[in-house]
């Protein structure tokens, strides 16, 4: 069994030195919440507290963990288990999730107690006026329920409470607010387990962005680089910043997805540097897993002292905003060849690292 914090796939050792470490994995705030959910109903139902709680998570592993927070009266248990979100620079790492079981009628209702937020926009996986708490978090705390009420012989009909302490705070740094996730965190996982840099995780979330964006009928959403960008592109074009998608790196992610779910007009927009990498071909655009084609990028100059430059913000100073014109045009063929069929109007916006724009094209 893994305990939390040393999953079994991850290495305490590794057999050579020089190379770096294997990340460790983590568990999402479904799976704790699982296991709080557990040894809470073990409490209220087999009337003893246990120290560690093991779950089974859906692809079958069954980690353990420590229960860190107990409290019970009467008719209702409280546990909590703190979020080991592994190596993954996740926010809610460190995090308690508190879960409170009570009587409840028809079946297992939920909650949303301090520091979970609550669903008020149309277009994520849980209506409007529900707690945030998805769909596979869910059906793992159903199937807890399920088994100890067989085992203990009692009724099914549960209410589960889920809090997360300092959560509305935490929820401030997420994509939550932007959403329509009010006051305070989500309940999220698919596997129970955090992969740590999980691209996919990331991805998933520019996803649920642009379900947002087309449940609530906006015509024109932009996907930016980063901070930066995404600022340059909202003023330009008098965007609300529901219709800001966190693309981050990942304009693949969110083109593939806008071709399948299509909204009427997308901009993309971005420093210098991730424009040329996206206008060559790249759909991720990190540093670590795409480059400039310097040379290509030369002949798009007509300028041979580009070949030469260190970055594209050098090649820029060489040749003046011709270039970063030149960039968002060869990137507005990329994009409209990646949007093709779909219907969708599409402009590029292409700006310099203090969020002056540089260059542009389309409408």
């Amino acid at each position: 069994m893994n305990r939390i914090g040393t999953p079994s796939s991850a290495p305490v050792t590794h057999p050579d030195p020089s190379d770096p470490p294997l990340l460790r994995r983590g568990w999402t705030t479904g799976a704790c919440a699982t296991a709080a959910t557990k040894a809470a109903l073990l409490r209220l139902w087999g009337g003893n507290w246990c120290e560690t709680v093991t779950i089974t998570l859906p692809r079958g592993e069954t980690p353990t963990f420590d229960v860190i927070h107990r409290s019970a009266g009467d008719g209702w248990a409280e546990a909590g288990i703190v979020k080991d979100a592994g190596d993954d620079p996740d926010v809610t790492h460190g995090a308690t999730i508190v879960v409170r079981v009570g009587p409840g009628f028809h079946g297992v209702t939920f909650r949303a107690g301090p520091g979970v937020g609550l669903v008020t926009r149309p277009g994520l996986p849980i209506p409007p006026g529900e707690p945030a708490i998805n769909p596979v978090p869910r059906a793992m705390m159903d199937e807890v329920v399920a088994e100890l009420a067989s085992e203990f012989g009692r009724s099914p009909d549960v209410e589960i409470t889920v809090s997360i302490p300092g959560g509305e705070e935490i929820a401030r740094r997420t994509w939550n607010p932007r959403l329509g996730i009010e006051g305070g965190l989500s309940i999220l996982g698919t596997t129970g387990i955090v992969r740590p840099f999980s691209c996919a995780a990331w991805i998933a979330s520019i996803h649920r962005g642009i379900d947002v964006a087309r449940a609530s009928g906006v015509p024109h959403v932009a996907g930016c680089t980063g901070a930066t960008s995404e600022a340059t592109v909202r003023a330009l074009h008098g965007l609300p910043e529901i219709a800001m998608i966190d693309m981050g790196d990942f304009a693949g992610g969110m083109l593939k997805y806008l071709r399948r779910h299509p909204i009427p007009r997308v901009t993309l927009g971005g420093g210098i540097g991730k424009i040329i990498k996206f206008a060559q071909g790249a759909q991720d655009l990190h540093s670590g897993r795409s480059q400039i084609d310097m040379a290509r990028l030369a002949e798009w100059a007509d300028d041979p002292r580009v070949a030469e430059a260190p970055t594209a913000l050098a090649a820029l100073t060489l040749v003046g905003p011709d270039l970063a014109a030149r960039v968002a045009r060869e990137a507005l063929v990329r994009l409209d060849a990646m949007l093709d069929g779909a219907g969708i109007a599409s402009d590029v916006v292409v700006i310099d690292r203090t969020g002056n724009i540089v260059g542009s094209a389309g409408p």
